[in-house]
């Protein structure tokens, strides 16, 4: 059996306790296998072997920008592509899969663990940048909710306000389901101030997924989830951690803490030194193992900030662009 066939064989049954190993038997492996991670390594003088999943280095970011980030890329042409949103002005970030399916089964366990049964709810999605745009991984999971819901009502909905809130009443309607909204923050907003606190937008799960896309003014978490709540009513407004790099979610079920399932590990360094990971660090910079990243890499380096809470929770504070530093420190 190949490497590849026997770690997918054992993805769906991992747990925090085997995580570790699982990452750095990855880490061997595309250490090798994948050509932009080996070159980084190669530049790091980094290429012995790992004991510890905090020694890996991690991957920058910015090189899902620059390079196609494939292992063993002989082996396989991309079944899809997912982009990062942007402007015309910005180059987006290209997550180029070997195998749809991995998506979506990994997204879905993610899911039914947090969530319960995706049978059980009604998807509905308010992402009309991303369906503009198109390419979305965020798009894609969300019609793979919808359509594995078995749900008969649309998905999704671009500026048709009045469509949704039809939609949300006739969800509610069915007995023994639950309604889940998923919305680009700036958007939700956008409805609430249309609608206000409309009868349809009541008893729905809420979950944003982060972006104001230059829309709207930057919120902190509180005053969003306040502004969110006048409209929604006075339940918890839920939260979506993932990215086009990432094949992994993780979700916070309100307050803005974040619950990581095994397949994505989240380590946090010293901003202003990449190689200062530390399982024991309270904040810092976000480094993540996304262990579904079988056919691209695993290890990545991102630009968002972090605290970490008591019981694996984590909470997102910013970016580590100059304006968000400064706001991260106000809001800390």
């Amino acid at each position: 059996m190949s490497f590849r066939a026997d770690y997918l064989r054992q993805l769906p049954h991992l747990t925090a306790a085997t995580a570790e190993a699982a990452a750095l038997r990855l880490y061997n492996y595309q250490a090798q296998h994948c050509p932009p991670y080996a070159a980084y390594l190669a530049a790091l003088g980094r290429r012995a072997p790992v004991t510890r999943m905090t020694d890996i280095p991690f991957l920058p970011i910015e090189f899902f920008k620059t390079h196609a980030v494939r292992t063993d890329p002989a082996a396989w042409q991309p079944q899809e592509e997912f982009r990062s949103s942007g402007t015309t002005l910005q180059q987006r970030s290209r997550h180029l899969v070997r195998e749809p399916a991995l998506y979506r089964d990994n997204a879905a366990r993610i899911f039914e663990a947090a969530y319960g049964p995706l049978t059980s709810w009604i998807f509905l999605g308010l992402l009309p940048s991303y369906l503009e745009q198109g390419e979305s991984s965020l798009v894609a999971m969300v019609a793979d909710f919808a359509q594995r819901s078995g749900q008969e009502q649309e998905a999704f909905f671009l500026r048709d306000h009045a469509g949704l809130l039809r939609a949300l009443g006739a969800a509610q309607a069915q007995a023994g389901r639950r309604v889940m909204l998923f919305g680009v923050t700036y958007a939700l907003l956008d409805l609430a101030a249309e609608v206000g606190a409309a009868p349809e937008l009541q008893g729905i799960t809420v979950l944003e997924t982060g972006g104001m896309k230059g829309r709207r003014r930057e919120m902190i978490r509180e005053e969003l989830h306040q502004e969110l709540q006048q409209a929604f009513g006075p339940a918890p407004i839920h939260s979506e951690y993932g990215m086009t790099e990432l094949l992994s979610q993780a979700y916070s079920p309100g307050e803005g803490l974040f619950y990581a399932p095994p397949q994505l590990q989240v380590l946090l360094r010293d901003p202003a030194d990449p190689f200062s990971v530390s399982a024991d660090r309270v904040d810092g910079a976000i480094n993540v193992v996304d262990l579904a990243n079988i056919d691209s890499c695993a290890f990545i380096e991102t630009k968002d900030l972090a605290r970490r809470h008591p019981g694996g929770a984590f909470e997102v504070l910013g970016r580590m662009d100059n304006s968000d530093i400064r706001g991260c420190s106000q809001l800390v």
